[in-house]
C-alpha cells in the first residue's frame, strides 16, 4: 500500500515548516529593519530603500552606552537621596527636606496616601529601574541563561514605569509655583532635585539607546522556552 499526498497535505506541511521557521531572526534570512521608517531591507544594503537612512543591522555600541548611562544614574542616585531636595522658608526660618524626611513629614501629617505615592515614585521606582536594567544588561553582556521572553517583558515594564518617577519633580514644581509669599512662606528646589532629575533622564536614555536585538543574538536559543 503506497502513501499518496494530496495538494492539501502539501499546503499543510508547508505551513508547519513556516511555523517552525518563524522563530528565525531577520539576519539569518538576510533581512534587517530600518530604524527610522521600520521598512524591511536586505541586510547587505547600506541605505533604506524607502527613507534612504543608513541601515545598521545591530548597534553593538549601544550596550556600552547603556551601561555608561546606567552607572552614572546609579552614582547620582546617592546624592539625590542624601542631599535636600526642597528648601522651605517659613517666617524667615529655612528648613531643608530630603526625599525620606519629606515622606516622614507626610506620614506625620496623616497624608499617608500621598506619602505612599511619593515613596513609590521617588525611591521604589528609580531603584527598581536601575536594578532591572542592570540585570538586563548583565544577561546580555555575560550570556546568562535567562529566558529572553521574560527579560523582554521586564524591559517593557521598566520602560513603562520609568516615566512615573517624574511625579516627585512635578510635585516640587507645583509647590514652588503655588507657595510663594516672599519671606513669610517660600518653597524652592534644593540641589538634590537636579541630581534626581538627571537620574530619571539617564535611566530613560539607558533604556532607549539599547538595541534590544542584542538580547536575542547573544543568549542561547533554548532559553526562549523558559
Amino acid at each position: 500500500m503506497t502513501n499518496s499526498s494530496t495538494p492539501a497535505d502539501d499546503v499543510m506541511n508547508e505551513s508547519k515548516e513556516t511555523r517552525l521557521d518563524s522563530a528565525q531572526q531577520g539576519k539569518e534570512i538576510g533581512m534587517t529593519l530600518c530604524g527610522t521608517c521600520r521598512n524591511i531591507n536586505p541586510i547587505d544594503q547600506l541605505h533604506c530603500s524607502r527613507c534612504h537612512s543608513k541601515i545598521q543591522p545591530r548597534n553593538y555600541q549601544s550596550l556600552q552606552q547603556s551601561w555608561a548611562l546606567l552607572i552614572t544614574a546609579a552614582i547620582l542616585l546617592i546624592p539625590a537621596n542624601i542631599y535636600p531636595i526642597t528648601m522651605l522658608t517659613n517666617q524667615g526660618k529655612v528648613t531643608y527636606d530630603t526625599i525620606f524626611t519629606g515622606i516622614v513629614h507626610l506620614v506625620h501629617s496623616d497624608m499617608i496616601p500621598i506619602a505612599i505615592i511619593v515613596f513609590t515614585a521617588s525611591i521604589l521606582v528609580p531603584w527598581l529601574k536601575i536594578v532591572g536594567l542592570a540585570i538586563y544588561l548583565t544577561a546580555i553582556s555575560f550570556n546568562l541563561p535567562v529566558s529572553k521572553k521574560k527579560l523582554m517583558v521586564g524591559f517593557h515594564i521598566i520602560e513603562w514605569i520609568g516615566r512615573w518617577s517624574m511625579l516627585d519633580l512635578f510635585v516640587i514644581a507645583l509647590t514652588v509655583a503655588v507657595v510663594n509669599m516672599g519671606q513669610l512662606l517660600d518653597a524652592k528646589p534644593a540641589p538634590a532635585a537636579t541630581a534626581f532629575a538627571l537620574v530619571i533622564l539617564l535611566t530613560q536614555l539607558a533604556a532607549k539607546v539599547l538595541d534590544t536585538r542584542l538580547l536575542w543574538d547573544r543568549l542561547e536559543k533554548n532559553n526562549d522556552t523558559n
